[in-house]
């Protein structure tokens, strides 16, 4: 399995084509998957925000001062949520109004213009399958598209990248029923590849380097609908709820 970066130098604007800019960076091949870093599909879309232009809520004001955050941003993150998870050292858990369950929910301040902020895509599956499809479009070539982010995880240290996006795989490797190396049945094991897929392009991304865009090339997949929501443990699965 290749993983190949591909740098831009430019500052992503709602202007540019990023199929373009992809085409233009490297040949793609069928069966290739595409990994976009969440913040430029939020710069592409105008998930940018002016914090200037925001205006704090008394809510929003109150838990500011509670943990020491700038209140605007924190009338942001309340308005980009479902609910409050927990809240701490200068952090509140949210869970996002896609489900995820991630910190500030998503709202980040690097890698953009001082005093704005990007927010995470309004449909983060729905723009990886009009890449998808422009880039077949295109090409006439059959690929997967992943939108990844970086998330925190609990009791582990560290972040690693997950799909919030997902085009043209599924996200899922399940394995239940399949038999393991002593012909013992497998009933629950089910592996998060579009996540696996995310932090191992995160390796060449990194956060300085440029490099929004990245191949993943012969890793043997089935090209076929599905999306970011089938990596949302259902309710009534979760033990931490």
């Amino acid at each position: 399995m290749q993983i190949i970066p591909i740098h831009i130098e430019k500052e992503i604007r709602p202007s540019d084509d990023l199929v373009e800019l992809i085409l233009k960076s490297e040949k793609i091949n069928d069966g290739d998957i595409i990994v976009i870093a969440q913040k430029i599909i939020s710069k592409h879309e105008g998930r940018m925000i002016k914090l200037s232009t925001v205006v704090p809520s008394l809510l929003a004001e109150g838990i500011s001062s509670q943990y020491k955050k700038d209140p605007r941003i924190t009338e942001l993150i309340l308005s980009e949520s479902k609910r409050i998870i927990r809240m701490g050292h200068g952090i509140i858990i949210v869970e996002t109004k896609d489900g995820f369950i991630c910190a500030n929910a998503g709202i980040d301040e690097s890698n953009v213009e001082q005093g704005h902020v990007t927010l995470l895509p309004l449909n983060s599956d729905e723009s990886a399958q009009k890449i998808r499809h422009k880039i077949l479009e295109k090409t006439q070539k059959h690929v997967g598209v992943i939108i990844s982010d970086t998330f925190g995880r609990p009791f582990r240290m560290g972040q690693t990248n997950c799909a919030i996006g997902v085009s043209g795989l599924n996200p899922i490797l399940d394995y239940a029923g399949t038999f393991d190396s002593f012909d013992k049945i497998l009933r629950i094991t089910a592996i998060a590849v579009a996540d696996e897929l995310s932090s191992a392009a995160e390796l060449v991304m990194g956060k300085s380097l440029k490099c929004p865009f990245v191949i993943i090339r012969d890793y043997n997949f089935k090209n076929e609908e599905h999306t970011a929501g089938a990596l949302i443990r259902p309710e009534n699965e979760d033990l931490f709820r």
